[in-house]
């Protein structure tokens, strides 16, 4: 559904991926002007997640949306009444979020969305947050990791070294140091 004007789940508020979209259904609920489509979720899926990592109820967000707080404010005031995750918890956080989808227990439920949006042609988008952006007309955020590098750590099987796994180790991070 495109021009729907909700941000995208990458988009970050301090920090947070998908918290600010969360916010925008929220508001455009409030103002009638969220489509039918969303409203059957609202509070269930991504939206579950992010407040249970937070600490707090669906409805405690509601209601600061509802005061008119910013989208600052919202998430400090979430804060205080759940859970501060620390710089750490944000990142394993982001990642997890970024990447749902891909690989893990949301895989079917993204092959069975892709099919709905008619987006099965597009073998780019590989995450919930892809089909997302994809579905509302927006340029799909590719993974943030070098496909080759990726493709070049799967060459190691049990144990043993292919020789184009060599040509990959400058990479910063990474452990593998050639013997």
């Amino acid at each position: 559904m495109k021009n729907v004007r909700l941000r995208s789940p990458c988009e970050k508020v301090d920090g947070l991926v998908y918290f600010g979209r969360m916010v925008d259904q929220i508001r455009a609920h409030a103002k009638g002007e969220l489509p039918p489509k969303y409203q059957a979720s609202l509070g269930e899926g991504l939206d579950e997640y992010c407040v249970n990592f937070l600490g707090v109820s669906y409805n405690l967000v509601v209601q600061y949306v509802n005061e008119g707080l910013s989208d600052g404010a919202i998430l400090q005031s979430c804060f205080g009444m759940g859970h501060r995750p620390s710089e750490a918890e944000i990142y394993m956080w982001n990642e997890f979020m970024l990447k749902r989808g891909w690989h893990d227990d949301a895989s079917q439920t993204l092959k069975q969305l892709k099919r709905e949006e008619g987006l099965t042609a597009r073998s780019e988008i590989e995450t919930i947050f892809q089909l997302i952006d994809a579905a509302e007309g927006r340029a799909v955020h590719t993974s943030q990791y070098d496909r080759s590098y990726l493709d070049q750590i799967s060459l190691v099987v049990g144990g043993r070294r292919h020789s184009t796994l060599s040509s990959c180790s400058h990479l910063n991070g990474f452990p593998y140091q050639p013997g």
